[in-house]
């Protein structure tokens, strides 16, 4: 088959001309690009073979990874595919999110105190060690909290917010209903937990005073809002200069009995979505990450985003 015949066939999937565009600026590995389309890596690795017998990509080795890029000694006629598959790939779709996660991606590896949490938590169960649990995790990292003013946004029970209450200056916990909020005020009082105050309201429209806190918390919360931008632009309204926001929620799934058996609105949030709209509310220094992933269907994924106003 000729050169122009393997540039024509390489592609013509949309998905090799979204992996075109993504190479245009950096070389990416394929767990990279995997993170960034969400889509299987033995499907990624398809495509890039596809692309790399085609001239139109190359790839070298970095110790046990893989990274590729666009072709640096590719003829002026396989260039001329290359730029052509750039332009088509902006008229997809994806391409708004694949940008949004490429940026994402990129930026955090160029975060060189990063940690690499999932390993850490791969290695923590593997073997035993006398004492060594989560739950002493959790309190040596409670112990190091400054002492900060917390909004823990759609709260339920209050089970965060009364863990943080023990270490933070003062824990506003909110929710919308009037039931839970009374039994969540009980159990602070029953507690003597005087710095947990709980309070009836909406993820999107917070009883709490604009500029007031320190870090607002939507612990699997997001999910539940009407609106999740919204939510996010309530978050930003509520918080000090230089304050922070914590979300953890799910990835996007399909599981659509979630929403008759936990009550969800969404089906989890795409990294990109969640970036944009917290860009759009106008945070700063976004960090989202997949920090668990379960090994049971429906292999819920979480993770974890970051932001500061």
């Amino acid at each position: 088959m000729s050169a122009t015949l393997k540039s024509l066939r390489a592609l013509s999937d949309p998905t090799r001309l979204r992996i075109v565009a993504l190479l245009e600026k950096d070389e990416l590995s394929v767990n990279e690009l995997q993170e960034i389309t969400r889509l299987g890596q033995s499907r990624i690795s398809t495509h890039l073979g596809l692309l790399q017998d085609s001239a139109l990509v190359q790839s070298r080795r970095d110790g046990k990874r893989t990274f590729y890029k666009l072709n640096e000694n590719a003829d002026a006629t396989a260039r001329e595919f290359i730029q052509l598959a750039i332009r088509g790939a902006k008229e997809l779709a994806e391409h708004s999110h694949d940008q949004i996660n490429l940026k994402r991606v990129i930026a955090r590896r160029k975060e060189q105190a990063q940690v690499y949490f999932n390993q850490i938590a791969g290695r923590f169960d593997r073997v035993y060690g006398p004492g060594r649990s989560w739950q002493a995790f959790g309190h040596l990292l409670l112990r190091i909290l400054p002492p900060l003013v917390v909004a823990d946004l759609g709260a339920g029970e209050g089970l965060l917010s009364e863990l943080l209450a023990r270490r933070a200056k003062r824990v506003i916990a909110v929710d919308n209903s009037e039931k839970i909020v009374e039994f969540g005020k009980a159990k602070a009082k029953k507690n003597g937990l005087k710095n947990l105050e709980f309070r009836q309201g909406d993820l999107q429209n917070p009883p709490i005073e604009p500029n007031s806190v320190d870090l607002v918390i939507l612990s699997q919360a997001l999910h539940h809002a009407e609106i999740p931008a919204d939510a996010i632009v309530a978050a930003h309204k509520i918080l000090k200069p230089r304050g922070q926001i914590l979300i953890l929620d799910l990835l996007k799934h399909n599981f659509d009995k979630a929403r008759e058996l936990y009550g969800d609105r969404w089906l989890g949030f795409a990294e990109s979505d969640l970036h944009h709209w917290l860009e759009n509310a106008g945070f700063k220094k976004i960090e989202i990450n997949v920090v668990a992933r379960e090994e049971q269907p429906p292999h819920f994924q979480t993770i974890l985003a970051g932001a500061e106003k």
